[in-house]
């Protein structure tokens, strides 16, 4: 029988089956006059994601350790070390958290992720939440993600093209007949898909970026229908044959109130009480569930142990969910999102799980509430940003209105509650309530009390916008669907073109 909130795979151990052979220690919650060591752990990163996972442990009296490129004012409050370094450097961590005795790591950023640096940490012996290189080219390599997704049958992939060589891209674009997006085969931190209409009108510009993509040493690009619809966020812990998901959130990516401006590593997000969107039915959010775990199957189908987080990046359409992209850690803000909400077991219990392959889905519990999430950037952000700024954050007031803070790309100022602003998005804050709208009304009154120079969405889980959003799938979803032949992708795609 599968457990509440969890979707168990194929050939699923029970639980601790992996401590009971000898493969580890388990940190479980102690019983009746019983008392647990806590695992010493390390998080990789130095973000909002990274800050929000160091609270969700420091609430778990989880000594912790951090390794990343700067001093992230709230992570070095909770960590009894920190070891300055690029977070892609996996050899130099692994040695440094093996000499510290850390038990349990966490990788955050999406470039650690697909260096590998979670293959270093397991090879010193730490329990690692966090997928090796080779499961990661799911998230940083866009041509690898969509060839294993039609190659395994995988629903929800648009029609599209992966190109190799720049003399192609014409042939290619008219191959596709269809407005479409342009999408970098590497890691490009949110900001680097080109959407025709948004980001260019005319095919000419579109292949020129494609060209310079591929000059640029980005091996392939990616050029893909342009679907109508919503986008939604699905997170999940995935152990290697379980998955316990997480509330869906709605991430805001564009620089700009109204959806305007250049792609942004996401400038806000928000979560309702219920778990759901208001756009999403509960039969698409199954739907796109039922994806991820397929995922999961591949995966292990072709020899990999994916042990972390998978996130699956949705557009909502007429004919259902379908596959944006998927990321191979924690969403940055949606983590903010789910973190905020985490009222499990144990947070440490449930990611040591997570590590070992012997999680508990149980233990993966959010308490029914709203969420928002706002973030601060210099001014300029994303593309010519201003850093160097000062912040002057009231956390006394912060904490009346019940808004957390967490820092991202941003240093400890000279006086008490100030920070120095990077060239990223800086603070976010974060908003909780039982409804989402005075969630938001939280975190606008909570931006009065936060001093500088600086650019946010004020937009961001609004009413006007959230309206707009549910009445465009209303209204695209009274059009009957494409025939079968014009998007097959219910069922799965058949084989794109690939131009060498």
């Amino acid at each position: 029988m599968p457990r509440p909130g969890g979707t168990p795979l194929k050939g699923v151990l029970p639980r601790n089956a992996a401590f009971r052979r000898g493969r580890g220690k388990a940190f479980s919650l102690p019983g009746v006059g019983e008392s647990v060591r806590r695992p010493r752990t390390l998080i990789v990163g130095t973000g909002g994601r990274e800050h929000a996972l160091g609270e969700a442990l420091f609430r778990s009296e989880t000594p912790l350790y951090v390794a990343g490129a700067w001093k992230n004012p709230g992570l070095v409050r909770l960590a009894k070390d920190y070891l300055l370094v690029a977070p892609t450097e996996g050899e130099q961590i692994a040695r440094w958290a093996r000499a510290r005795q850390v038990e349990l790591a966490v990788v955050g950023p999406d470039a650690a992720v697909a260096a590998g640096v979670a293959d270093h940490l397991r090879a010193q012996g730490i329990v690692t939440v966090g997928p090796g290189a080779q499961a990661a080219r799911l998230e940083s390599s866009k041509a690898f993600q969509r060839e294993f997704m039609v190659r395994h049958g995988l629903p929800g992939v648009p029609r599209h093209v992966v190109v190799n060589r720049e003399e192609e891209l014409p042939r290619a674009v008219a191959s596709l007949g269809v407005p479409y997006v342009v999408k970098p085969t590497g890691l490009t931190a949110g900001k680097g898909v080109w959407v025709k209409g948004l980001d260019f009108t005319e095919d000419a510009e579109g292949i020129a970026y494609a060209a310079r993509t591929l000059r640029n040493g980005g091996g392939s690009v990616v050029l893909e229908e342009r679907l109508e619809g919503e986008e939604f966020s699905f997170m999940a812990f995935v152990d290697g044959q379980r998955l316990a998901p997480m509330p869906l959130v709605q991430d805001y990516k564009r620089a700009l109130d109204g959806n305007r401006g250049p792609n942004t590593g996401g400038m806000g997000s928000y979560s309702e009480r219920d778990h759901l969107l208001p756009f999403v039915p509960r039969e698409d959010r199954e739907a796109a569930l039922s994806i991820l775990t397929r995922t999961v199957e591949a995966l292990r189908s072709d020899g990999m142990d994916y042990r972390g987080i998978l996130y699956g990046g949705f557009l909502l359409t007429q004919e259902g969910p379908m596959v944006l992209e998927f990321n191979a850690r924690f969403g940055d803000p949606e983590a903010l999102n789910a973190l905020t909400l985490f009222d499990g077991t144990d947070f440490a219990d449930l990611l040591y799980g997570v590590g070992t392959g012997s999680m508990d889905p149980a233990h993966a519990g959010f308490r029914l509430r709203a969420t928002v999430v706002k973030y601060l950037a210099p001014p300029g952000y994303p593309s010519q940003p201003q850093p160097g700024g000062t912040l002057t954050v009231d956390l006394g007031a912060l904490t009346d209105l019940a808004v957390t803070p967490y820092y991202a790309s941003a240093t400890p100022g000279p006086a008490p509650g100030q920070v120095i602003m990077g060239g990223s998005r800086a603070l976010a804050l974060v908003g909780e309530s039982s409804a989402r709208h005075d969630a938001d009304a939280r975190v606008e009154e909570a931006l009065s009390h936060v001093k500088g120079v600086y650019q946010v969405r004020h937009d961001v889980a609004s009413v006007t916008d959230v309206v707009a959003r549910v009445a465009h799938l209303e209204k695209l979803r009274s059009i009957p669907p494409f025939a079968a032949e014009r998007n097959p992708t219910r069922s799965g795609p058949s084989p794109p073109s690939i131009f060498t």
